[in-house]
């Protein structure tokens, strides 16, 4: 009986991988569109934020978080945000990065180039969250913190929440 067991649990086991590679084989396959270039312009910082997060979920997966990084900078290209670029791109090669996740480069980002409404950058970060590989209570203690100052109450909060 106990062989049986241990049997269905390396069955079990090896099922579980074969999924997670059928599933990675299918999202190597996804089409996506590239990341429009960014030259710092105030209106349109989220949008480039939100196209730069979904490609990142769709296609760098296994990267690292300095990879992301330089794979985002790659499309900041012009304007002010050259600068930015500019210094990020010193601070990695002095090892001395401020930033150490896409995310964080990405909050930078709107601080310096989006709307000066702190309301609005907590809604914009409360509709960019996700569960993904959180579990569910970390999730919802997230979605508090970035919900508290964002202006959504009940229902509207509730629909956000969901969405994630």
């Amino acid at each position: 009986m106990e062989d049986l067991l241990h049997f269905m649990a390396q069955q079990s086991e090896a099922i579980h991988t074969l999924q997670q590679q059928l599933v990675a084989q299918n999202t190597s396959k996804l089409e996506v569109a590239s990341s429009p270039k960014f030259n710092g312009t105030r209106d349109v910082v989220v949008g480039f934020v939100n196209v730069c997060c979904l490609y990142a979920k769709a296609r760098l997966g296994g990267v690292d978080n300095k990879g992301k990084i330089s794979w985002a900078l790659f499309y900041v290209q012009g304007g002010v945000a050259e600068v930015l670029k500019n210094n990020i791109l010193e601070e990695i090669e002095k090892g001395t990065l401020e930033v150490e996740t896409m995310e964080e480069l990405f909050e930078k980002m709107r601080e310096e180039f989006g709307e000066f409404n702190k309301e609005s950058r907590k809604l914009d970060k409360l509709r960019l969250l996700v569960q993904g590989t959180r579990t569910c209570d970390e999730y919802i203690q997230e979605f508090k913190r970035v919900a508290r100052g964002s202006g959504y109450k009940g229902k509207a909060l509730v629909e956000e929440f969901k969405r994630g």
